[in-house]
């Protein structure tokens, strides 16, 4: 299933959202034009558990550096297909600063996921999805039953429909767990998914009842 579009207006514009999705093509773009091998760049700006865990101080930016590097176009495409469908109710609720703090706080949980299951992993981990299964996971609980237009391809048959988020996203996050044990890390970093999630649904608890009671002081 590939979701295509909400249906779920917001009251302004999703300013931070587009910045991140901008900044994103944009370090894909010049990573893409620089005159080295991207395993240059892996080296030094995507997270890599080993090094962060044995030199944790010159590898700690690699947490936040490594979330605006992707590993090719169907990996940049998808992670801001999301980004883009999910990010501005978010940023509606949270307002833009605290948009900020939680994308990032999502991220850096997402990516401590990672690393807490395989701390010796010399393997490069680059992407946005850690913090934006974050944003999922805060979909989830603030808008359960918006309406998401979906791609549903099923063998050599396929449609659009609209399918309630809830059924979407606990869709999405099972596949995830799934994913993680029958595969293990699989090239993809599976906890970092689910540690986003997981950090999602729990920070925007507190926003839930906020959204709640302002929705009924409208009525």
């Amino acid at each position: 299933m590939i979701p295509l579009k909400d249906e779920n207006p917001t009251k302004s514009f999703p300013v931070f959202t587009f910045l991140f999705l901008l900044l994103n093509f944009a370090v894909f773009i010049y990573g893409v034009n620089l005159p080295v091998h991207p395993s240059v760049l892996y080296e030094n700006y995507a997270l890599i558990p080993y090094k962060l865990i044995h030199s944790p101080v010159s590898a700690y930016p690699t947490i936040y550096t490594s979330m605006f590097m992707h590993a090719g176009v169907w990996h940049l495409g998808g992670n801001m297909l999301y980004l883009w469908i999910f990010g501005d109710n978010i940023e509606d609720v949270l307002g833009k600063f605290r948009f900020i703090l939680f994308y990032f706080v999502c991220g850096t949980i997402a990516a401590l996921g990672h690393i807490a299951t395989d701390m010796n992993s010399q393997i490069p981990m680059v992407g946005a999805s850690g913090a934006i299964s974050g944003i999922l996971g805060a979909y989830l609980i603030l808008f359960p039953f918006a309406r998401i237009k979906t791609f549903v391809f099923l063998g050599i048959f396929w449609t659009i429909t609209r399918i309630p988020a809830i059924v979407l996203l606990l869709i999405w996050i099972g596949l995830q767990i799934w994913n993680s044990v029958a595969t293990g890390a699989g090239g993809t970093a599976w906890f970092a998914h689910i540690g986003g999630f997981i950090a999602g649904v729990l920070l925007i608890l507190p926003f839930k009842h906020i959204r709640l009671a302002s929705e009924h002081g409208n009525q």
